[in-house]
């Protein structure tokens, strides 16, 4: 396929993924139901294994006073990304705007966030932490706000308004270097079952001479347990000047469009700035208050740029997981429509996707090209239906001899359950 034929926003349109509307707004897609069952499916990946990996989920607004973004640094260092702010003024019981001492009306200024780690400070800070509790790992799959210029939105890849999975890991500064490392290894885990590579793994740095906080000797340290970790994984990496975060340098891990166009999908990152701004502490072995370090770390970063990727990676043919539909059910003639509708019931019950291809859409050739990009089709001849075997077409072209449903069910189940890329 050429670049063209790759590109995510004619294969959304044409797979009917998602869209987008002038009512809407620029930069803010819809999902349609196919789409909608990717991006569920792999939201439902993501939070399996970060249970698995012994993280907690929390769930957080989407707004916050000022004040949360001043005292994070987010209003003085990212003001220019985020929305204006939206000020509510305070009333009296008939609604009048109530003035302050000074004679001005006084109300909240709230924010839509331009990132979900001022909420988790907040949440650690809530209450007393012991150093027994640490690595303390917070997750979130959260909707985070972008101010993005509209002559540089594009389709999935950027947007307006993201679901981000995000993270937050308080631990000491001894655990960094192997909280990091271990998110290595889940970002490195959740691509293969994706079926997608890194381009390249890149260490961003603050430009020389450039505003760093909470100063150059935090960020020498943050740095030198970052290289640790990638070393310690066996990654090459490059480091690039002026790509790190204002709070602390990070890991991206960079992928690359059909057109070779790169984008960050994935990113850990080592903030000591956060801990002192908002005064997290935790109680150690001495029992004396300690500053916990905060990693920031997101596997599949956005959502919608992942699906992007997944969509121009697979040219629409996702792994057999994330399909829409993973189970197009062929009866050959009406005569095996009613044993195709109990095996779509069978499929269902056994937590399959599928789909009931009837006679009625053409002939089996063309019901078939019209599956060519379900994972697999079950074709349902008067044998197979009277024996109760399915012959399994795989979406690579090979055909399978009739076989059991229950066997049918059994080994695609397993391939799906274990998120493998595999047909077979």
């Amino acid at each position: 396929m050429t670049a063209a034929r790759h590109d995510h926003r004619s294969l959304g349109r044409e797979l009917q993924l998602f869209g987008t509307d002038p009512l809407i707004g620029a930069g803010l897609p819809y999902w349609l139901p196919d789409g909608a069952t990717v991006r569920h499916a792999l939201e439902e990946y993501i939070r399996g294994v970060e249970r698995r990996a012994g993280y907690r989920h929390v769930c957080s607004p989407v707004l916050g006073k000022r004040e949360l973004y001043e005292l994070s640094g987010h209003w003085d260092h990212y003001a220019d990304d985020m929305f204006p702010p939206l000020e509510r003024r305070a009333g009296n019981a008939a609604g009048d705007p109530a003035e302050d001492g000074a004679g001005e009306v006084s109300g909240e200024v709230l924010v839509l966030r331009p990132s979900l780690c001022p909420h988790h400070a907040v949440i650690y800070r809530s209450r007393p932490h012991s150093y027994r509790e640490l690595p303390l790992r917070m997750a979130e799959l959260g909707t985070m706000y972008r101010a993005e210029r509209s002559g540089v939105l594009g389709g999935l890849t950027r947007v307006r308004a993201i679901q981000l999975n995000d993270a937050h890991i308080f631990c000491t500064l001894d655990q960094v270097a192997a909280e990091a490392g271990a998110a290595l290894e889940l970002i490195r885990d959740a691509y293969r079952a994706l079926g997608i590579e890194a381009a390249r793994h890149r260490l961003s740095l603050p430009a020389p001479g450039g505003d760093r906080l909470p100063g150059p000797d935090a960020w020498r340290r943050a740095t030198a347990l970052l290289t640790e970790a990638l070393e310690d994984a066996g990654l090459p990496y490059e480091a690039a000047e002026g790509e790190a975060a204002f709070y602390g340098p990070k890991i991206d891990v960079q992928i690359a469009d059909a057109a070779g166009r790169e984008a960050t999908l994935s990113t850990v990152q080592v903030d000591l700035h956060q801990p002192e701004r908002f005064d997290l502490c935790y109680t150690g072995a001495d029992g004396a208050a300690h500053r916990p370090v905060m990693v920031h770390r997101a596997v599949i970063g956005s959502v919608e740029r992942a699906v992007a990727q997944l969509i121009e990676v697979h040219g629409g043919a996702f792994p057999a997981w994330l399909a829409p539909v993973q189970l197009a059910v062929l009866p050959v003639s009406e005569a095996e429509l009613p044993a195709g509708e109990a095996f779509v019931r069978r499929c269902t019950a056994a937590g399959l996707r599928a789909e009931l291809a009837p006679p009625g859409r053409g002939s089996l050739g063309a019901r078939v090209r019209e599956a060519r990009r379900v994972p697999y089709q079950a074709v349902l001849g008067r044998r197979e239906a009277a024996a109760g075997r399915i012959a399994v077409r795989l979406r690579d072209g090979r055909r399978l001899d009739p076989l059991p449903e229950h066997e049918v069910l059994a080994r695609i189940g397993a391939l799906v359950e274990g998120h493998s890329t595999e047909l077979w």
